[in-house]
């Protein structure tokens, strides 16, 4: 997507995927279907993607934005990849505990702690 506005940054710690996300919030809906996309692209990019999304960045995120994760975990699952979150601020965690979602990705404290449990 030349010119679009990256919203993630990829980088590769031993074969995984670390994924930041740009902006601090991610609410409206061009932004997360570019996010999306972005993020799909990655699961695409090979057989068993293993893909680390890290919200230290991050201090809003809209219930669309929960969809779209939860598309990718089906994405990532059927690739046999695997999906893990790390660094949610608290108050995001809440709307994961809310909808239990805590219960669907694997999430962990810490850059360190999610690379780890790969």
């Amino acid at each position: 997507m030349p010119g679009a506005d990256p919203h993630i940054n990829v980088t590769k710690m031993n074969d995984v995927n670390v994924i930041e996300f740009a902006d601090r919030k991610i609410l409206d809906e061009l932004s997360i279907s570019e996010i999306g996309d972005q993020l799909k692209s990655v699961a695409q990019s090979a057989p068993s993607v293993r893909m680390l999304l890290n919200f230290q960045n991050v201090e809003h995120l809209s219930s669309a934005a929960l969809g779209m994760l939860i598309t990718l975990d089906k994405l990532v699952k059927e690739a046999s990849g695997k999906l893990v979150l790390c660094n949610i601020n608290p108050q995001i965690y809440e709307v994961f505990k809310i909808t239990r979602l805590n219960k669907l990705f694997a999430i962990h404290d810490s850059t360190e702690a999610a690379l780890g449990s790969f």
